[in-house]
């Protein structure tokens, strides 16, 4: 409903930043999402777990503060797994890009493993270029 993007079941307690960016949002009660702005000004939002805003806040700390600007791999938001999952909820990290209409589209590779801060989990797809005839 919000915007294109993918979802990752996690293997550690950390989410980090999927490229440089500014942190624009923080959800300071819940602590369960964040914001940020790419340096290209494509807006993705982070969200841990489903229905996780129930928590409210308990078992996610925020490691960025709002306006600061962070490198591609960097730890943003650390969560305990193990209370998401005893609160019945699902520990998947999401993430969407909030303003597809202003900036490219993007692929999202699925099925594979990553590796947080190494590996690519979107590109960017090349806008079609229709070629007139002479």
């Amino acid at each position: 409903m919000v915007g294109d993007g993918f979802a990752i079941r996690p293997t550690s307690d950390v989410v980090v930043a999927p490229a440089d960016a500014t942190v624009t949002v923080l959800m300071e009660e819940s602590r369960h999402a964040i914001g940020l702005t790419l340096d290209d000004g494509t807006e993705l939002l982070l969200h841990v777990g489903l229905d996780t805003v129930a928590m409210g806040g308990e078992g996610f700390t925020y490691l960025v503060k709002q306006g600061d600007h962070v490198s591609k791999g960097e730890p943003l938001l650390r969560f305990d797994r193990d209370k998401i999952r005893k609160a019945g909820h699902p520990d998947t990290v999401i993430c969407v890009v909030t303003n597809p209409a202003e900036h490219a589209a993007f692929s999202f590779p699925t099925g594979g493993k990553v590796v947080a801060g190494k590996d690519a989990v979107a590109h960017r797809v090349a806008a079609a270029v229709t070629v007139q005839p002479a």
